[in-house]
């Protein structure tokens, strides 16, 4: 199993990118697929999730600025941001798991599979 994640960049504070996360060797439309982020000196924090069950979740701070949409015949998550803030400037990481329960989707740990990670930095 393979998840490259990819559309990092440096944008100015309100600016928008799009993050994409491509699955390979896995049965794509069953797994739960979340994004991460992790700044500097800081714990890895979950953003949000696109459940295999259809359903979408996001962290508080990101609900009316992060949309998480999904493209099952891709095998592609993407993570649309918009009105990008200073906080954050982290490095995102997509991960995916066949079994993860709702109440478990912020926990890191849970994850089976985890891209590589892409770096988005928004400068102030």
């Amino acid at each position: 199993v393979q998840l490259q994640a990819s559309g990092g960049g440096l944008v100015e504070t309100g600016g928008s990118l799009r993050l994409s996360c491509v699955a390979s060797g896995l049965t794509f439309r069953r797994y739960s697929i979340s994004w991460f982020r992790q700044a500097p000196g800081k714990d890895r924090e979950f953003v949000a999730a696109y459940r295999g069950t259809g359903t979408t979740h996001y962290r508080d701070s990101v609900k009316s600025r992060f949309t998480i949409s999904r493209d099952n015949a891709k095998n592609t998550v993407y993570l649309q941001m918009n009105s990008l803030k200073s906080e954050d400037t982290a490095v995102y990481y997509c991960a995916a798991d066949a079994n993860i329960i709702l109440s478990r989707l912020r926990f890191s740990d849970d994850y089976d599979y985890w891209g590589q990670g892409t770096q988005v930095t928004v400068s102030s």
